[in-house]
């Protein structure tokens, strides 16, 4: 297999494989013009070769550039791109509800104006994270995480903002990637604990939107081996990557000896991959 193109960051499918794992695809463009997508699970045990052609281009004009900004963006795109609004880090900063747009009113009608859940997720460590409920459960895959549970699900995304930094107090909102790529094994138990846990913090003012969910989902990653000490690689410093891949778990390709590159941060990037 040789593909080419611009990298954007890897989709899941909604349900497990045959082999009960996360199915993952390699989305990329030419430059802006999508290409079709390429079923990734099957290169785990062969070996890769990514290798860039020293070309950067702004995910959302063409533009080709020397650094990207957010997620495959030139710095003015980033600035002024709709799906880069602060709110998209900061969900309690998004207003949208009261009908005030920061950056796009379209776009955050269609994507911050909606259903969203607040969650506790089991990568490396527990955290408390927000995204639209049509995420579930794409979001998850993207964290890494083996497990995750519901605890409220409200009507826009500001008041689950304002129901996580309630929870910052007493759990983390960040996922530290060097715990979430090491074979971590789901603990149900705990992730019932600590949805108690913010039950207790929220207290009455938001027990409305609470949800009674009985089970938490789980999810199992194409690895074959879990790397034991870690080197985190960019292709502006290592323009060609040679190994054999051992694993896709959350947004990172692992290989062995270690060496993770991780595909969203890269978004933009024009490689030529080639499995052997």
């Amino acid at each position: 297999m040789e593909w080419t193109g611009n990298l954007r960051k890897m989709n899941t499918e909604l349900y497990m494989n045959s082999k009960g794992e996360v199915q993952y695809h390699l989305r990329g463009a030419n430059v802006l013009e999508p290409l079709d997508a390429l079923e990734m699970n099957e290169w785990v045990g062969k070996n890769l070769r990514i290798e860039f052609l020293n070309e950067i281009h702004c995910r959302s004009t063409g533009q080709r550039i020397n650094k990207t900004f957010g997620e495959g963006l030139s710095y003015q795109a980033w600035m002024e791109d709709p799906a880069s609004v602060p709110s998209v880090l900061r969900p309690e900063l998004s207003r949208i509800h009261e009908g005030i747009a920061l950056r796009d009113h379209e776009w955050e009608q269609k994507h911050h104006n909606q259903p969203h859940l607040l969650y506790i997720s089991q990568t490396g460590n527990f955290k408390v994270g927000v995204t639209r409920s049509t995420n579930r459960p794409h979001r998850w895959h993207d964290q890494g995480a083996v497990g995750a549970v519901v605890i409220a699900e409200v009507p826009y995304r500001q008041l689950a903002g304002e129901m996580e930094v309630a929870l910052k107090e007493v759990m983390s909102d960040k996922t530290n990637y060097r715990k979430m790529l090491t074979n971590v094994q789901v603990d149900v138990d705990e992730l019932f604990d600590w949805r108690e846990a913010c039950f207790d913090q929220l207290g009455e003012q938001y027990e409305p939107f609470f949800l009674d969910e009985t089970k938490a989902e789980t999810f199992h990653y194409p690895v074959i081996q879990y790397p034991t000490k870690i080197k985190s690689v960019t292709l502006l410093k290592e323009p060609l990557i040679a190994a054999r891949l051992t694993g896709i778990k959350g947004q990172y390709l692992i290989f062995d000896g270690g060496t993770v590159f991780n595909v969203r941060r890269h978004s933009g990037f024009r490689v030529r991959i080639l499995t052997e």
